[in-house]
């Protein structure tokens, strides 16, 4: 098949959830897009800037639910390509960070399929920002380390992480007693301000503020549930001096929308 008869794939970061930070490339090309393939924390309002009659595929992953598998979508992505189709590929935050946007682009190039990375807002500076957690202050601040507790192979640096002055784990909602506990047991303060961001950026946003000694039962008792960020760090205790960010509310939102599982692994 001749490089010109086949189609490209675009790997987009949907931002955070709000609509509104949807980048102008990223509404520009699902309205241009065939096949738009997206994941389970994508708003449904992002998902009305595709045009009409395009196909939308759903290819959503929840921990300790039914999953698509990740080989799957990757021979998904390269048929719909050599149909000639533009598909969007369609990622919560950024494509690049823990969205595996980075395996899908490795079998795209196996494959010889054009495609081009669009980044998006990652939830990791998103999320806390919008719940009036600053992730740097050059008084308190001046490094953040982004992680998450699941991996494939081994586990965690704990030492290493523990060191962090600022802290954002994703996918920390099913972990959280067992990441705070690991965190001290490596040498941070149980002290340590941490904080559960629920859904940063959507309707239902939540936040739980405590120590790590205390936000994983606090969240608990709150029925915190997933997507969650959890932060780590002094920079969690300005948030109460940020009166207008915390109790933001989004005049525009419409009924709430229901909570989804841990995903684990998006």
């Amino acid at each position: 098949m001749k490089e010109s008869s086949r189609g490209r794939v675009y790997l987009v970061g949907a931002g955070p959830g709000d609509p509104e930070l949807l980048t102008l490339r990223a509404a520009r090309l699902l309205r241009e897009a065939h096949t738009v393939v997206h994941d389970r924390l994508i708003h449904p309002g992002v998902l009305e800037h595709a045009r009409p009659h395009a196909r939308l595929i759903y290819v959503g992953k929840e921990g300790g639910g039914e999953s698509v598998r990740q080989e799957d979508i990757n021979t998904l992505l390269i048929a719909q390509a050599r149909l000639g189709r533009i598909v969007v590929r369609l990622k919560g935050g950024d494509p690049f960070v823990f969205g595996r946007g980075a395996e899908e682009a490795l079998a795209l190039e196996a494959a010889r399929i054009p495609y081009e990375v669009v980044p998006g807002l990652s939830a990791g500076i998103a999320a806390p920002s919008a719940a009036g957690i600053p992730v740097t202050h050059r008084d308190v601040s001046g490094e953040v380390t982004f992680a998450t507790g699941f991996r494939v192979n081994g586990t965690p640096d704990w030492p290493f992480l523990a060191r962090a002055q600022t802290l954002v784990m994703f996918m920390a909602g099913q972990r959280l007693e067992e990441t705070t506990a690991a965190l001290v047991s490596a040498g941070r303060a149980a002290s340590t301000p941490a904080a559960l961001v629920e859904a940063g950026t959507w309707e239902h946003q939540r936040v739980v503020e405590g120590t790590l000694a205390d936000v994983a039962a606090k969240a608990r008792d709150a029925g915190l549930g997933s997507p969650s960020l959890l932060v780590v760090g002094e920079v969690v205790a300005l948030r109460a001096r940020l009166h207008t960010l915390t109790t933001r509310r989004d005049s525009s939102a419409g009924d709430v929308l229901p909570r989804f599982a841990e995903a684990g692994n998006d």
